[in-house]
Parts: C-alpha cells; sequence; structure tokens
C-alpha cells in the first residue's frame, strides 16, 4: 500500500502558522510604539504661558474662555480689563471666547511660542488686538 503525502494539507498548514507568527510579531510593534509614544506624551512640559486680556466692551457681559476644550474661565465680567495668565498645556492651541448669553463662538490660534493676546468686542464680534 503506498502512502501519500497531502502536500495540499501540509502546505494550508504552513500558511496559517505563518500568518499567526506574522500576527503575532504586528501586536508586538504596535504594542511597543504605543508603549514608547506614551512614554514621550509624558516627559513632555511646556514652559510658555499665554496671557490673555478682554480689554474693550465685555463689561457686564457673561463670557467663557476655553483652550483647545478646557474651561478656564466662565464668569460675568464686572470690569475691564479682564486678565487671564494660562501655561501651554498642548502642541497646538486655540482659544474660544463664547458670549454665554447669545452663544456666539470667536476661535483665535495661539502661537507655540506664548505670548500677550488683547481683544475687544464690537458690535459685528470680537476682534483680536495687534501685538
Amino acid at each position: 500500500m503506498a502512502h501519500h503525502l497531502n502536500t495540499n494539507k501540509q502546505f494550508m498548514v504552513g500558511n496559517g502558522i505563518l500568518a499567526f507568527a506574522v500576527i503575532f510579531v504586528v501586536v508586538i510593534f504596535i504594542y511597543m510604539s504605543m508603549r514608547l509614544q506614551q512614554k514621550k506624551e509624558s516627559e513632555r512640559h511646556f514652559i510658555e504661558t499665554y496671557s490673555i486680556s478682554l480689554v474693550k466692551g465685555f463689561a457686564g457681559d457673561s463670557i467663557s474662555l476655553l483652550i483647545n476644550d478646557s474651561l478656564i474661565s466662565c464668569k460675568a465680567i464686572t470690569d475691564e480689563p479682564y486678565t487671564v495668565e494660562v501655561g501651554r498645556f498642548a502642541e497646538q492651541s486655540a482659544l474660544m471666547i463664547v458670549d454665554n448669553q447669545t452663544e456666539l463662538v470667536s476661535i483665535f490660534d495661539l502661537s507655540e511660542n506664548g505670548g500677550s493676546y488683547r481683544f475687544e468686542k464690537e458690535e459685528d464680534g470680537i476682534k483680536q488686538l495687534a501685538k
């Protein structure tokens, strides 16, 4: 009786083992890259600060100041100028000034170098003043 080699079955088993090995290697590399990225982010600290001044036209208004998605201040402005100092905490930052009564949002880009920003409110919206 002749012994038949089942080459097709051997080929399929070999491919299955190879596929599992490739998946295992990919999972290891993804895990290592995520761990390395987490270490980089935890070590990153920013020294820059933003000074935000609401100079004119805000008295008596309820205003919310947000940087990215973080609420910095939410209060009624009683006297002008109203100034807030905030340390930089992200790679890129955007300032959102929200008028709580009308829910109008004004968005401004903030520099990566920090700095002083002054704003005034007019009938047609909130304007950033020159530095």
